[in-house]
């Protein structure tokens, strides 16, 4: 009977220490826990400002800026169109494409994040926000080189000037 216990214990030991150490790998391989909110820039629309000044004040203030919309993704109509209600997110995809094209030559890994966005997403309570991706993160690189640099600050700085326009509603 202690042999077929010893046996036993042993047997389930052998079994379970690979899935133990798996465990353990799997955890060091873990990424880090990301706050989502750091991840990104958010203004909400100023009392008064429609969503449908918003998004004209951007435009506006784009072209102004030089800056070209590629895209609009109404993400909130394909919902509804699917047989969802749905509050309102747009998408809006702005480029320089010049300087798009020099970072994918720096390091093909920012593709992934191109064209730059800017949704317009209505909250719970209605309000209306502006959501872009926080671009220093990508701008703090150190290897990045200043000339660069600095075409990605104008880059960032137009895209925000454009959602200040959009939560404003002054283009």
């Amino acid at each position: 009977m202690k042999i077929a216990m010893f046996t036993l214990m042993l047997s389930l030991a052998l079994v379970s220490a690979p899935y133990a150490g798996a465990s353990e790998a799997a955890k060091a391989k873990q990424p880090p826990v990301i706050n989502i909110a750091q991840t990104v820039v958010k203004m909400p629309l100023a009392k008064g400002v429609s969503m449908n000044d918003a998004v004209e004040a951007m435009k506006i203030r784009a072209n102004t800026l030089n800056i070209k919309l590629v895209a609009e993704m109404p993400l909130s109509k394909q919902i509804e169109a699917m047989g969802e209600k749905s509050r309102r997110i747009d998408i809006y995809q702005f480029c320089d494409p010049l300087t798009a094209k020099k970072m994918v030559e720096y390091d093909i890994n920012f593709s992934a994040y191109l064209p730059c966005r800017i949704a317009l997403v209505e909250d719970a309570k209605g309000q209306g926000w502006l959501v872009m991706m926080n671009l220093d993160m990508f701008i703090q690189d150190p290897k990045l080189d200043p000339a660069l640099k600095a075409d990605a600050v104008k880059v960032r700085n137009t895209l925000n000037e454009i959602m200040q326009a959009g939560s404003t509603g002054a283009w």
